[in-house]
């Protein structure tokens, strides 16, 4: 046996001149996510409350189905999406919801059902061998990951505390021994480069090997999940499937490290929100279990409340239809309707301040935990407790400290306009190389798209429903998302070791004002001799019908570079102010760094100074503005080059493309205007409202842009380039106006 470590738990018991809860007496089960007094409470309002009511039928009706098929525990073989690895999975999520039955309504089968298919478990796996797939850094046993075989034993942790009591102390030795210890050991100890790191993975392995060492009173166990493994043996440098760092000089490892590194004090997690979504499972259902058994660590109260406060800034991620914003790594369509979030939006009522506007969110996904925050959260509702959760403009800062950059995110009214800006961290290994991009929505639709990730996730006839390599050829480029490219280089050169030692910083933020918000932020790594400063503000003017999005890049150089910056609409072209030359055969627009894959569908050049492209999308029109210079070239393309298996969507976009300048500013407007039935067939206000835009001041100090509507009203926006101090006075004469303010910028509509 390997020597016990003093934990920190013995010595906060020692402190307290008293033994720890769990050596005093015998446990109670369940113990972890439901309690004996949880399971009492909601015996007792059975019938009385109906979303939970609703909640236990359908987890009924789907858990039934699952014992009338029979037990099936195959050979594991395939990737995710094939056969073996959606059985297992069902197995452990069916097994966890059985569990909760059990409890719940005290019908022996579900307990059973449990029992016989642990069983089944503990005979398959002493003899089991790695998992065959060969593609993770960290092959699991039942999957072809440890990640997932983790997975699996934080459910099963569950399911076993839920009939513990129904075992006799031979079976609970048995399958301890033989499975759940084993288990844990394997992920654990025997895959370091998987556990012992801050990543989603490992926050899952910890949550995992933590889960069930509160099961079975492992101390030990427990010790290593909270603060990982001392000794790993593993060496600096070495990288996971991704390019990520799977060891850096003076890594801290285990739940707690993971709790603490990634997340901002703003709730922020640097993955960005999809792994945010996903890694909230083990995080707060291990919290959670933490919170029951060993109440003094204070997890939940851990760096501030961090984990209630990254529920509340997942939720304010979203668009209007609920769907995350897919920053780095992030898969499209992704809502607060999966299951993780119906975990996280019940812990944190039930565990938070019970804010009513969580209930909201709860009604929408029309289901609840089975325990005793799930029915906190459905008397709430029923009790007419319920107020809307409204989603205002947020800046959410990244790093451990706040201090590595962020994500803006500017609302206009009902989520009429949308901008997410991000200026963040790399977001370690599931990071793009996208300093200061953009995407824009508009009531939930997309205007101008960030791609995500190029992955069918667990669709086994695309790469095994694994990442495709698209992902690094295409998904992480800089030229994929809406932000500057230089020389058909990527930010960084596309190296993670370089890229994750840096962060784009903050110049000001201000959602004070009704009319007009405003997040401005610089990054000066991502091109060696090169400074950009993107300022971006939503503005809401009478002259026009709807808000509109003012974009602002300054670009300032040691050399004479190409300028790229794209914009990925959504939508079918409608019309344009400038001639262009469609090839009759299409070809790349480049031979790497993501230009492979684009094709170049036209080319042009302007006839003005301020050049406009029009596209309708889902019913409503869209104008691109831009301020531009007789050697600019307008650049129409298309996703789709080098892609022979269709692993891209075939998405466009509109670019401005600069040559041979050195210190430039770009300046654009995204103008939402009219819509267009196709029931009705009436098109309304199809036409832009802007006459011309134009760069009217460029200096080091200042930067002021003109937009003059199709009514002759100019209005104006003036950035100061140095000083952000809220307090610090400007003065500016432009075209002979003088203009004097105070603050980082003015806008004037005269």
């Amino acid at each position: 046996m390997k020597k016990m470590k003093i934990t920190a738990l013995l010595l906060v018991a020692a402190a307290l001149n008293a033994p720890l809860a769990l050596q005093a007496q015998a446990q109670e089960h369940p113990n972890l996510i439901m309690t004996k007094s949880g399971i009492e409470k909601v015996r007792q309002n059975l019938g009385a409350v109906p979303l939970f009511d609703a909640s236990v039928q359908s987890v009924k009706n789907e858990v039934d189905a699952e014992i009338a098929l029979g037990i099936d525990t195959p050979i594991p073989k395939d990737f995710s999406g094939g056969y073996t690895h959606q059985r297992h999975k069902l197995n452990f999520l069916t097994a966890q919801k059985a569990g909760a039955l059990y409890q719940i309504l005290q019908d022996d089968k579900y307990a059973k059902y449990i029992r016989d298919m642990l069983f089944q478990y503990e005979t398959m796996y002493v003899d089991l061998p790695v998992h065959p797939q060969e593609r993770s850094y960290a092959r699991g046993k039942l999957f072809w990951q440890c990640l997932n075989d983790s997975n699996w034993l934080v459910y099963m942790a569950q399911a076993y505390d839920a009939i513990y009591d129904t075992l006799s102390e031979q079976e609970r030795d048995k399958l301890e021994n033989n499975l759940f210890r084993p288990f844990a050991d394997f992920i654990s100890i025997e895959n370091p480069q998987f556990y012992n790191r801050v990543h989603n993975h490992s926050t899952w392995g910890n949550a995992a090997v933590g889960m069930i060492a509160l099961v079975m009173d492992d101390e030990e166990l427990l010790d290593r999940a909270l603060y990982g493994i001392e000794d790993d043996g593993l060496e600096l440098g070495g990288r996971d499937n991704d390019g990520g760092f799977i060891k850096m000089a003076g890594q801290k490892a285990g739940f707690l490290a993971n709790l603490e590194d990634p997340f901002s004090p703003d709730g922020y997690y640097t993955e960005g929100p999809y792994y945010q979504r996903y890694a909230m499972y083990p995080f707060l259902i291990f919290g959670l279990a933490m919170n029951h058994v060993k109440p003094e660590m204070k997890v939940f109260s851990h760096k501030d409340n961090v984990l209630l406060k990254g529920v509340d800034a997942l939720l304010n991620l979203t668009d209007a239809d609920g769907e995350f914003f897919p920053l780095n790594d992030g898969q499209k369509g992704m809502s607060y309707y999966t299951p993780a979030l119906v975990t996280a939006v019940d812990i944190a009522y039930q565990y938070g301040e019970q804010n009513p506007q969580l209930l909201s969110i709860a009604e929408k996904q029309n289901q609840v935990l089975l325990d005793q925050s799930g029915l906190a959260v459905a008397m709430g509702i029923r009790d007419g407790k319920t107020q809307p959760f409204v989603k205002n403009s947020i800046n959410l800062r990244d790093g451990q400290e706040g201090d590595q950059g962020g994500v803006g995110v500017l609302r206009h009214g009902n989520e009429d306009l949308t901008l997410v800006f991000k200026y963040a961290a790399q977001g370690l290994s599931h990071g793009h190389y996208d300093k200061l991009s953009f995407s824009l929505y508009e009531s939930g639709d997309e205007v101008l798209q960030d791609y995500g990730l190029a992955r069918f996730v667990n669709i086994g006839q695309k790469g095994g429903g694994n990442y495709l390599k698209e992902n690094k050829t295409w998904a992480k480029t800089t030229i994929a998302h809406n932000t500057l490219s230089i020389n058909e280089q990527m930010h960084f050169s596309g190296k993670y070791e370089i890229a994750s030692e840096h962060h784009s910083d903050l110049y000001f933020y201000d959602d004070t004002k009704d009319d007009v918000q405003v997040v401005s932020a610089t990054e000066g790594n991502a091109y060696p001799g090169t400074q950009m400063h993107r300022t971006m503000a939503i503005i809401k003017n009478e002259d026009f019908e709807k808000p509109f999005l003012l974009d602002i890049m300054k670009v300032k150089s040691d050399s004479k570079n190409q300028y790229d910056l794209p914009f990925y609409y959504m939508g079918q072209v409608l019309s344009d102010n400038f001639e262009y030359n469609s090839p009759t055969s299409l070809k790349p627009l480049g031979e790497q760094n993501g230009y492979q894959h684009l094709y170049l569908e036209g080319k042009g050049k302007p006839s003005s100074s301020t050049t406009q492209f029009s596209w309708l999308g889902d019913g409503k029109y869209y104008t691109l503005t831009s301020a531009t210079e007789e050697s600019d070239e307008l650049l129409l393309t298309r996703l789709g080059a080098n892609d022979p298996d269709f692993n891209l969507r075939r998405d466009a976009a509109f670019m401005l493309r600069r040559n041979g300048s050195g210190n430039t500013t770009f300046a654009s407007v995204v103008e939402p205007h009219g819509s267009y039935s196709p029931v009705s067939e009436l098109s309304v206000n199809s036409d832009s409202s802007i006459a011309e835009l134009s760069i009217v001041h460029d200096d080091d100090a200042y930067t002021a842009v003109s937009i003059e509507s199709i009514k002759g009203v100019r209005s104006l926006f003036i950035l100061a380039n140095k000083d952000a101090a809220k307090s610090k006075q400007h003065k500016l004469k432009v075209k002979g106006k003088e203009f004097s303010w105070t603050g980082p910028y003015l806008y004037t509509g005269s």
